[in-house]
C-alpha cells in the first residue's frame, strides 16, 4: 500500500484498554475509507486492537512488527 495514512497515533506506553479506546476516538474523527496508522508497543495490543477492528467491520490493512513496538494500518469502513 503505497499511500500514506491519513492520521497517525502512538500509544507507546499505554496499556489495556487505553491504547483500544485512543484507536476508537481517532477512528471515529475520520472520514469513511481513511487510514489510521496506531503504534503501540503493549503485547496485548495486538490482539485488543486487532479484535476490536474486526468487530466494529474496519479493515485491518496491515500490521508490522518493529522490534517491540506494533504497527497497525486500519481503513475506516463505516
Amino acid at each position: 500500500m503505497s499511500a500514506s495514512p491519513t492520521k497517525q497515533v502512538d500509544v507507546r506506553g499505554l496499556y489495556c484498554p487505553e491504547p483500544v479506546f485512543r484507536t476508537k476516538m481517532e477512528i471515529e474523527r475520520l472520514k469513511i475509507g481513511d487510514t489510521l496508522k496506531v503504534i503501540a508497543d503493549d503485547p496485548e495490543s495486538e490482539e485488543d486492537i486487532s479484535r476490536w477492528v474486526n468487530r466494529n467491520g474496519h479493515v485491518l490493512v496491515s500490521l508490522n512488527k518493529e522490534a517491540k513496538d506494533l504497527e497497525f494500518v486500519i481503513k475506516k469502513a463505516k
